[in-house]
């Protein structure tokens, strides 16, 4: 008895498709309709007055449903349109011209992080890339010798994309804070999947998207900055959002708000953060301890069936160094993956790493076995 399988009937997409792809876009539940229905009624029917009744707090109430999953505290995650911005914010709050002016990345890292990172160069910044010696794990005590005397800030994903591989966090922010520096953390493959705390962890900035695990759609990026940094942070990526007193519409020099809205900028996108809230009701429902029971054993179960296949894994056998999801070294993985589309089952390729698949609490394990004899058939001819 699996009963987290009585959420299946939330998500109208597996009535009919064997759904391994939430690590790339999660399942939308069908309660999201309705949020985009309540979205579409109050701007007709309120107007303008949406905004005083709701909307403009949006990107922090929305905000705080993230918070809960991944231990942030209230009022201090807030929502943008993507990672990459949030990563923009949190780079342009720092002095890339002094003597302390690196930016430790790991060697798995989201290349979209690593864009934002190597423009930072413009402006005095330095990098340097903690390697990974195999294009899928990061042994830690490497990252723990990339953070040096001149680190400014240590970027790392907790979950890699590539691999899935976890990484140590705890070990990792413990050595930034000995040296002085500080850390973001992107937690896209990881929120929604693998319990963590921002705040034990001690985590300085942490970022991710709603598009994954927490089935919340595109769009809805988040933010979450440790506390007791917001005064000493003023980001040059801004907006009026993060203004005082923002409809006061003073012109020359920002002055912040003492708040969290201090890393926001322009006009959020409504329409977004309606989308995404359903899928962190439902994650906090859950819990993600549960979510993260089933996932280990689900994954541990791929990966047998897989071996028993025939199929190489570019994924870590230890549960403990492992996320949500499954790659396989498939030949002709490309291709493989399209005809598993046209059959209704959908997983995915990535160059250098393999076909990923993920299961979620929504999948049963009858379409574990169904995934793999389908890819081992299309294999075979």
């Amino acid at each position: 008895m699996d009963p987290l399988l009585a959420w299946r009937k939330e998500f109208p997409i597996l009535s009919h498709t064997t759904y391994m792809i939430s690590h790339s876009l999660g399942a939308m539940p069908q309660r999201t309709a309705a949020a985009m229905q309540e979205f579409t009624d109050t701007w007709a029917s309120r107007g303008i007055r949406a905004w005083e009744e709701g909307w403009w707090d949006l990107p922090v109430t929305t905000g705080n449903l993230i918070g809960t999953i991944i231990g942030a505290g209230e009022g201090e995650v807030v929502m943008h349109q993507n990672v990459s911005i949030c990563q923009s914010i949190v780079t342009s709050c720092l002095d890339w011209n002094g003597k302390r002016n690196v930016l430790v990345t790991d060697g798995l890292n989201f290349p979209s992080n690593d864009y934002v990172y190597h423009g930072l160069t413009r402006q005095g910044a330095k990098i340097r890339v903690a390697e990974s010696p195999d294009g899928m794990t990061l042994p830690t005590e490497i990252l723990l010798d990339a953070i040096q005397d001149d680190t400014l800030l240590v970027s790392v994903s907790h979950v890699a994309f590539r691999s899935s591989y976890k990484q140590d966090l705890r070990a990792i922010v413990e050595k930034a804070h000995a040296v002085g520096a500080i850390v973001i953390a992107d937690l896209y493959q990881s929120a929604g999947c693998v319990p963590l705390n921002v705040r034990e962890l001690n985590v300085d900035f942490a970022t991710g998207g709603s598009v994954k695990w927490l089935c919340g759609g595109p769009g809805a990026g988040y933010l979450y900055v440790r506390r007791d940094l917001w005064p000493k942070l003023n980001p040059v990526a801004t907006g009026w959002m993060a203004h005082r007193e923002p409809f006061a519409f003073a012109g020359g020099e920002i002055d912040f708000a003492d708040d969290a809205f201090r890393f926001l900028n322009g006009t959020p996108g409504v329409p977004a953060l309606y989308s995404a809230r359903s899928g962190y009701q439902i994650v906090n429902e859950i819990g993600v301890e549960a979510i993260r029971e089933k996932s280990v054993r689900q994954t541990q179960l791929l990966i047998l069936l897989a071996e028993a296949a025939g199929f190489g894994i570019n994924t870590p056998r230890d549960p403990e160094q492992r996320g949500g999801v499954v790659i396989l070294k498939v030949p002709g993985g490309k291709a493989v993956v399209k005809e598993l589309a046209r059959r209704e089952i959908l997983v995915d390729y990535r160059p250098g790493a393999g076909v990923r698949i993920a299961p979620h609490f929504y999948t049963t394990d009858e379409e574990l076995d169904q995934t793999i004899q389908a890819i081992a058939e299309i294999v075979r001819g």
